[in-house]
């Protein structure tokens, strides 16, 4: 049984949805110089209209309200804030927030703000960004910034948005912005990210007393592709990579001994290892990321010695070549529990992407999602029957987005977007979560 107090609703963030790029003072951010790079997004597309949610969020609130939605899951565009990263602040960006934030209130739904889902400012990218040191000072100027403007209204901050993907994705595979591909300087970003999050913890405790504050985590349960010793390895240096080089600092302060010994002297950027204790800053509840698991094969060359493969090609996969595992959110969420001992979870991400979602009058069946999205939430169902203390889910994603590198080929959304006229239109997923939360809450729209 879900809980009468759970968190229901939908996750975004400002790059994929908000468009108005270079409106009312916004600064230049690293996603809009990294799509206006020919070759680095598919089909060389961009977030600087998106969803066009800046002018649009009243009718979004709108859409979550019929939906039943009791929370929402979104991110402050930093440079929309602070133009340059540091500085004066923008206040017609920060009343933007201030709109949305009300409008989700008056409409009974709960804010979750994420401060950082991947929008750096340029102008902080142009002084080295996240492998600057200089970032632990930034990233807590801002976050005072933010949890003063909205903390009065605004009771649940999430820190960071998966810095495993700022960190490799972005600097070592070179695939996200700001398009880095070293992974020594991927080791130093992750460091400072996670040291980052640690020390804007209590800043948000001190503005926003009774603050529920988190971090979001992408986990991805690494099993082995074979029975063999090498395959077996490969899964535990995955699980070590991927998984436990953030989980460990935030609930350990430590890193773990195995991917040190692994990694060496790609560590050479890290400036102190041990500063990894402040990471561990108490937080009250953890997000969780789950699309997929990782089956993993031993490969004789590469950093990491290691590769991702597709177990079973007869086995439904979605658009994104990610497996449909649902069995992987259990299990996820009962190691957290039963190996971290986190406090709370909530589900801040979990959607599939699929072909064939087109518009018929006034819908679109989209019964692959749905069915995704029926199986995950039983698999949260039975974590919180075996103990987990899981306490929302926030579907991927609210609509159709920019997709990052993807650009807006990957449609997750449970309403779609026509990407020429910016029209909602809802999928049959969005009625169907909508008649779930119905049902588990009794309520009535």
């Amino acid at each position: 049984m879900f809980p009468s107090d759970f968190y229901w609703g939908a996750a975004t963030s400002s790059y994929q949805i908000e468009g108005a790029y270079n409106e009312d003072g916004r600064g230049e951010c690293i996603w809009t110089r990294f799509s206006h790079t020919p070759g680095k997004v598919r089909d060389n597309q961009h977030g600087d209209v998106a969803c066009d949610h800046y002018h649009r969020y009243a009718e979004d609130v709108a859409i979550m309200r019929q939906l039943a939605f009791n929370a929402y899951r979104f991110s402050i565009s930093w440079p929309r804030v602070i133009p340059t990263g540091t500085g004066a602040a923008n206040e017609k960006g920060l009343a933007f927030y201030d709109k949305l934030v009300d409008s989700l209130l008056e409409s009974s739904i709960t804010p979750i703000v994420t401060l950082y889902h991947w929008d750096l400012p340029q102008a902080l990218q142009d002084q080295g960004g996240w492998a600057n040191a200089d970032m632990l000072s930034w990233f807590a100027d801002y976050t005072d910034l933010m949890t003063r403007r909205l903390g009065d209204r605004v009771k649940h901050w999430t820190t960071l948005n998966e810095p495993y993907v700022v960190a490799f994705v972005g600097h070592y595979e070179g695939r996200h912005a700001p398009g880095i591909t070293d992974l020594v300087t991927a080791y130093r970003v992750a460091h400072h990210a996670l040291i980052s999050h640690g020390r804007a913890v209590p800043v948000i405790r001190q503005n926003v007393p009774d603050a529920d504050v988190s971090i979001v985590l992408d986990i991805w349960p690494s099993h082995p592709n074979t029975d063999s010793p090498e395959d077996a390895a490969a899964a535990t240096r995955f699980d070590g990579y991927h998984n436990r080089w953030f989980l460990d600092p935030v609930f350990k302060g430590t890193y773990p001994q195995d991917i040190i010994d692994w990694v060496g002297d790609k560590l050479r950027g890290v400036d102190d290892l041990s500063a990894i204790q402040e990471a561990a800053a108490p937080i009250d509840s953890l997000g969780i990321n789950y699309y997929t698991r990782a089956m993993m094969t031993h490969e004789p060359t590469g950093d990491f010695q290691m590769r991702r493969v597709l177990p079973d090609e007869t086995m439904p996969y979605t658009k994104m070549k990610w497996e449909v595992y649902p069995d992987g959110l259990h299990e996820t969420l009962m190691r957290l529990h039963r190996e971290y001992n986190v406090p709370a979870l909530y589900i801040a991400e979990n959607g599939s992407a699929w072909d064939g979602d087109e518009v018929q009058g006034d819908i679109v069946e989209d019964p692959r999602r749905v069915a995704y999205l029926e199986s995950h939430l039983a698999a949260v169902e039975r974590a919180i029957a075996d103990g987990a203390p899981v306490v929302g889910y926030l579907a991927w994603s609210m609509m159709d987005n920019f997709e990052w590198g993807h650009g807006y080929q990957q449609r997750f959304g449970i309403i779609h977007v026509d990407f020429e006229t910016g029209k909602r239109t809802l999928k049959r997923t969005a009625l169907t979560y909508r008649d779930h939360i119905l049902n588990v809450t009794g309520q009535m729209l």
